[in-house]
């Protein structure tokens, strides 16, 4: 997530134009992420094995999660124009989501990791 988010925003502070246009559609970032969150979450929920391909969907879906929280204080707050992605409202509600998504992830690894027995999970208590 982390690492998504800081290649859009230099990508996007250097060339703040760049558009993925369907059509006439102007397609944010957001609607891609969750495309991502969609391939990489629905192997993670249905898969419990570890595995190459579940370590792949786990980066996609973070990736595609980090996306889609770039956009969500941006598309809320401001106009959704190339210029108002610039805007510190955008980027900080950025860095805020992110933070905490980061803080809720390692809080869940925590939690499972403080169990009783090795293989025990928060969710299955």
């Amino acid at each position: 997530m982390i690492i998504t988010f800081a290649i859009l925003r230099a990508v996007l502070h250097v060339a703040p134009n760049t558009d993925l246009n369907v059509g006439r559609y102007n397609i944010h970032h957001l609607f891609t992420g969750l495309l991502l969150i969609v391939a990489g979450g629905i192997p993670l929920a249905i898969f419990q094995n570890h595995s190459r391909w579940l370590d792949a969907a786990r980066l996609i879906f973070g990736a595609g999660l980090g996306m889609a929280l770039d956009e969500w204080v941006f598309l809320i707050a401001t106009d959704g124009s190339n210029a108002s992605y610039l805007l510190p409202i955008s980027f900080w509600g950025g860095v805020v989501m992110i933070a905490l998504a980061c803080v809720y992830a390692v809080t869940l690894m925590v939690c499972n990791r403080a169990g009783d027995q090795p293989d025990s999970s928060f969710f299955k208590r």
